[in-house]
């Protein structure tokens, strides 16, 4: 999960001299105007970008007006390197105070510096690579794609089948049908073990992909010309339903990440959510929230999303290490409540998850199974009770650091543990869940086994079922 911190960076950065324990402004002569400046900037959690934003206010006020009577320089400071500056940020900002004197104070590598800490997710990205870095962890965007996913299954003639089309999108605009099986691509017939290989390298080379659907016994022909999208984090699939035997059927709210940007650029997954929530509100159908394999992202997302489902109390508590506005160090705790009157709070549910399911997803988790009546499902989550924030760096790299620790909200940690599920299961997920709803709410379910794999091309274990290492799956490697 990661919160993001971007400065403005000053012309100028004073850092810790030896001694020091946090930068002070150092430079300027005592005059009553600056205890004053420095007082009206008390730092804020809540609005972190805004108190950035006043640092960075009153550096520059500080610089323009370092030739007038009232704020002088004495002495320069030669600007900080690279090294020197992430250096001050992890001895200000990183959660394992123990390890900081181990750090070597002077250095070329950052990267070095970095890689002298324990912790797997506190990780430097050079500039070079830290804007794509900022979009793949803020946003679902994809540069030059069609808008489908595909599942291969090679006992097939045609093994290309597509299991999911993103409504803004060239495939969701042309109409290409979910579950259909892509027979050729720019000509070139998809069948065999290389159909997956030919087809890849068609799309990531071809500006225009012309594909032929197989769908319920037609064909037919889409001209695709890639475009950059953003990619649904909600998905809605109901499964076990059959009117005609009286099987209402159970949804399943897959969400796999929590993102600010994305098919819903305002609101990103939260947006995704609610908007499901509240155009379904009279729908009385045991709903399934998914988060299996969820890696997780950005703590407001999960957090308003939880607060969909809970009327009050604590949703999540964290302790953190962040910077005042004259740049020391401090160490706070901060408590985030629910609200009330969200269409969440009313109806039944099931949480799903597994070993994938991670970081966000267990803040997540943790608000709403430890304040509500609903259940998790599945298996063991993953365990990662620490996040992130991201730091721009003085030369544009991108700092990420752990300056997070969670508690849920009866103040248990699970770093390390993960959250053990109320309803363990060993079989297929969905066909677990679905036994789990009919147990607690009395939902009519198919009785055989067989029936109850009512799952399209959706139900190959291969596929579905893999237990991911979550906390460590990013965006791109997951479409």
């Amino acid at each position: 999960m990661l919160r993001l911190f971007f400065a403005q960076r000053p012309k100028h950065v004073v850092l810790p001299q030896r001694g020091q324990k946090s930068p002070r402004p150092h430079l300027i002569k005592r005059h009553s105007l600056v205890p004053r400046l420095l007082a009206s900037f008390k730092p804020n959690f809540v609005g972190r970008s805004a108190l950035v934003s006043r640092l960075s206010s009153l550096v520059l006020l500080l610089i323009l007006t370092a030739c007038s009577d009232l704020v002088t320089p004495v002495k320069s400071t030669p600007e900080p390197t690279e090294y020197s500056f992430n250096y001050w940020l992890l001895q200000s900002l990183y959660l394992y105070e123990d390890e900081l004197p181990n750090l070597p104070e002077d250095g070329d590598s950052v990267q070095v510096l970095y890689n002298a800490l324990k912790d797997p997710y506190t990780r430097y990205t050079p500039p070079s690579k830290s804007e794509a870095a900022i979009i793949g962890s803020t946003t679902s965007m994809i540069e030059g794609d069609v808008g489908m996913r595909y599942y291969t299954n090679f006992n097939l003639q045609h093994p290309i089948i597509i299991i999911r089309v993103y409504p803004e999108s060239p495939a969701g605009h042309a109409g290409v049908p979910r579950y259909g099986y892509i027979l050729n691509a720019n000509g070139i017939e998809l069948t065999g073990e290389r159909a997956k290989v030919t087809y890849d390298s068609i799309v990531n080379y071809s500006k225009i992909v012309n594909i032929q659907v197989a769908y319920k016994g037609d064909t037919a022909s889409y001209t695709l010309v890639k475009e950059t999208i953003y990619a649904p984090t909600v998905f809605v699939d109901t499964l076990y339903d059959d009117t005609a035997k009286g099987y209402p059927g159970i949804i399943f709210i897959t969400i796999e990440g929590f993102k600010p940007k994305t098919a819903d650029q305002k609101n990103g997954t939260y947006g995704e959510l609610k908007s499901y929530l509240d155009s379904t509100s009279a729908d009385k159908r045991v709903r399934v929230l998914d988060l299996r394999g969820n890696p997780g992202g950005h703590i407001s997302q999960c957090l308003n999303m939880a607060d969909l489902f809970v009327k009050e109390g604590t949703l999540s508590t964290r302790h953190l290490r962040s910077l005042t506005a004259d740049g020391s160090s401090k160490h706070a705790t901060v408590t985030v409540t629910a609200k009330a009157g969200d269409p969440g709070e009313t109806g039944n549910y099931l949480i799903l998850a597994n070993r994938g399911s991670a970081s966000c997803s267990e803040i997540f988790i943790a608000a709403i199974t430890e304040t509500t009546e609903i259940p998790l499902v599945g298996s063991t989550t993953y365990g990662k009770g620490i996040g992130q924030s991201m730091y721009s760096t003085y030369a544009n790299g991108l700092a990420t650091i752990t300056d997070l620790e969670f508690l849920t909200p009866k103040g248990n940690s699970y770093h390390g543990i993960g959250i053990i599920p109320q309803y363990p299961c060993d079989e297929i997920g969905e066909d677990c869940a679905a036994k789990i709803a009919s147990k607690l709410y009395g939902v009519k379910i198919p009785e055989s086994e067989d029936a109850l794999a009512k799952r399209h091309f959706e139900q190959n274990e291969n596929y579905f079922n893999i237990e991911l290492e979550g906390g460590a799956i990013e965006w791109g490697d997951r479409l």
